[in-house]
């Protein structure tokens, strides 16, 4: 079919530029496509064209391993399909869906896409009062979870379809039901590519998280830009390690690989461990590796030469990764990991792309669909400000709003751009280079402080895990800059140490720069293990006259 032709002409397009930026940013657009079911149009005609090929590889620690091929997996969500649409299941109803890596979760995607229903994926990690909160203002129709899940919902759903993908419970149907069902499919009708498809709870690290709503376009074929970005080939085996239910797990563990035609692999682990993680790269011949900064910052800590992996390209997102592990990495394996950029309202728009200069603690340069902008607080364009898309025309991988939230749509996607509340700074070649969110750069004797920039050098330190630099008030100065510091094994806090870490910082950095004020201390995370750092700015909002908590220390002092 056109649309069909149309998609597969896109990608095709950033396959033959995958190492020419230049031509894919001057060639690629995004398919004009009315109408276009990516499971349907998409997936399924790839398992036609490739039966045998592995869709998806799931090992768990004990060495157990299930393979699924693109043939299989498309007869598997065929029958999905026609089970919900059995139990009640319609076009337009929202799905809240909280499994970890097991194959259902990817059959419950595509059927799921194939009805035209909208999924509201979850992490198994949130509470009961979270998932009333979810259940409520998501509107929510039916319920998919395994046995571990269904105690959160007791006094929950209790008109909602609810289906557990292992064991049995009162008022749950098995989703064993499914095995028995008809594998051939017909769609209820055309979809419409405005139809929705994704419902999303932002991460909430400074408010209550927002419902961010994509199309059945905007996911699925948007992520072009994220296929282009990892360098994903035809074949090619690709980890993602996120967990299930955030916006990256969609991202790298589905439409990006599979719009690639690649095989998405899972090592399932109870805690994460950096020596398996290793041995799992090099038993199973991972060709591709996207994971988040803490987990590179994990395996730097292990002699990476010991371990001869196959990687043929190494990926970060999430948050910015520091120059350090980046080279740390490239010294030891000869690989150098390619940041990418983007938030749950989008897919990839900014990243290093395969072939290209990398500049160390670069975000890179604009992804092909996407005209990226830095506008200063008035919206004039500038070499550093906030970074924004331009809005005319509309890139096809930006959400459709937030759901429910009319007035926060118009600020936001109302006017000629998309804002996205981080700050970065342009050089002459192009590239990006991320200061901070917005509400994290600070002030300090009239100078711009950059969180960011600090905690790259922070890690540097042989002592320094992780960092995370907020302000701290000063009467003097405003604010000044204080960083909380996770430390490695084998170190300990104390005085001589905070002084050599605060020394090692203030000889890479301008005077003003200087980090004057250090505690040695948990960081509050996000249950997607982002920093909080609003809950540390509030932390330094107190008297200055405060007792001085344990292990906190300031260049006074030292």
């Amino acid at each position: 079919m056109a649309s069909t032709d149309a998609f597969l002409a896109a990608r095709d397009l950033l396959f033959d530029a995958r190492t020419d930026y230049e031509r894919a940013c001057r060639e690629f657009a995004w398919p004009d496509m009315p109408e276009f079911n990516w499971a349907l149009d998409f997936f399924d005609v790839q398992a036609a064209a490739a039966p045998e090929r592995l869709a998806l590889w799931l090992v768990q620690e004990d060495g157990a391993e299930q393979r699924v091929t693109y043939a299989q997996m498309r007869e598997r969500s065929d029958r999905v399909a026609n089970f919900l649409r059995a139990l009640g299941v319609a076009r337009g109803d929202r799905l809240l869906v909280m499994l970890p890596n097991v194959a259902p979760l990817w059959e419950v995607t595509l059927a799921a896409i194939k009805l035209g229903a909208v999924l509201c994926p979850t992490t198994t990690l949130l509470s009961t009062a979270d998932l009333g909160d979810r259940l409520e203002r998501g509107r929510i129709r039916c319920v998919i979870t395994d046995a571990d899940g269904t105690a959160k919902f007791d006094g929950l759903a209790q008109q909602c379809i609810r289906v557990t993908v292992s064991g049995q419970r009162e008022g749950w149907t098995p989703y064993a039901q499914a095995d028995a069902t008809p594998a051939a499919f017909a769609a209820d009708g055309a979809t419409r590519r405005e139809d929705p498809l994704l419902l999303y709870f932002t991460s909430g690290t400074t408010a209550k998280p927002k419902m961010v709503l994509h199309t059945q376009q905007s996911y699925p074929v948007g992520h072009l830009s994220t296929m282009y970005w990892i360098g994903l080939k035809p074949g090619g085996v690709h980890w993602n390690i996120s967990s299930a239910g955030w916006a990256k797990h969609a991202w790298s563990c589905v439409f990006a690989p599979w719009n690639a035609g690649a095989t998405v692999f899972v090592f399932n682990q109870a805690r994460f461990d950096a020596r398996r993680t290793l041995d799992a790269l090099v038993r199973h011949k991972v060709t591709t590796l996207c994971a988040p900064p803490t987990v590179w910052r994990a395996l730097i800590l292990e002699d990476l030469k010991a371990w001869p992996v196959a990687l043929e390209e190494a990926l970060s997102a999430g948050e910015p990764l520091n120059p350090e592990v980046i080279e740390r990495v490239r010294h030891a394996r000869g690989l150098t990991i390619r940041d990418g950029y983007g938030q749950t309202e989008t897919t990839c728009i900014v990243a290093n792309s395969p072939g290209q200069p990398v500049k160390a603690g670069s975000m890179g340069r604009p992804m092909p669909g996407y005209h990226v902008m830095l506008l200063d607080p008035e919206g004039r364009e500038a070499e550093t400000g906030e970074v924004a898309l331009a809005l005319r025309p509309r890139p096809l991988g930006l959400m459709a709003g937030y759901a429910g939230d009319e007035a926060r749509n118009r600020e936001v996607l109302g006017g000629s751009h998309y804002r996205t509340s981080d700050v970065a700074s342009r050089d002459e070649n192009g590239y990006l280079w991320y200061i901070g969110r917005a509400d994290d750069v600070f002030k300090s004797s009239d100078y711009r402080i950059s969180p960011f920039e600090l905690e790259s050098v922070l890690i540097e330190h042989e002592a320094v895990a992780e960092a995370a630099v907020v302000p701290s008030p000063d009467a003097r100065r405003l604010a000044v800059p204080k960083a909380f510091v996770i430390l490695r094994p084998g170190f300990k806090p104390g005085p001589e140490l905070a002084r050599s870490i605060l020394a090692f910082v203030a000889q890479r950095v301008a005077p003003y720069q200087k980090i004057r004020r250090i505690e040695f201390a948990d960081l509050p995370k996000t249950i997607s293990g982002k920093i909080r750092r609003v809950e540390l700015r509030a932390l330094e909002g107190e008297p200055a006259e405060r007792p001085r908590r344990a292990d906190e220390y300031r260049e006074e002092d030292l």
